[in-house]
């Protein structure tokens, strides 16, 4: 079992900067990588980036390109989601996710509004 807890969110105006972090517990050993996905307000949940926990290769959606970058520390068992240049448009729920070969695992969610 793998729990995650995301941390990070919150109001920001148009233009500025934020940095989600997410903290895996459990088997850490089985996740293979932790993604971001993203929901907004009557939409489908949506996938920001990913990154793979051995080689750090990562992948991300196209709207964020260029603005939204994810990152780990391994030293401090986390995974980052720095996120900049804010648009109303990426309010949203932001949830981690963690893959394992057997299994994925999500996060309660943590709330990020981009006020204009």
């Amino acid at each position: 079992q793998v729990q995650l807890a995301e941390s990070g969110g919150g109001l920001v105006q148009v233009g500025g900067s934020l940095r989600l972090s997410c903290v895996p517990s459990g088997s850490t050993h089985s996740i293979n990588a932790i993604s971001w996905f993203r929901q907004a307000p009557g939409k489908e949940r949506a996938f920001v980036n990913r990154i793979t926990m051995s080689g750090g290769n990562t992948n991300t959606a196209q709207d964020v390109e260029g603005r939204f970058f994810i990152s780990r520390d391994n030293t401090k068992n986390t995974v980052y989601l720095q996120m900049n240049n804010l648009r109303p448009e990426d309010t949203a729920v932001y949830y981690c996710n963690a893959e394992t070969f057997n299994d994925e695992y999500w996060g309660q969610g943590t709330q990020v509004t981009v006020s204009s």
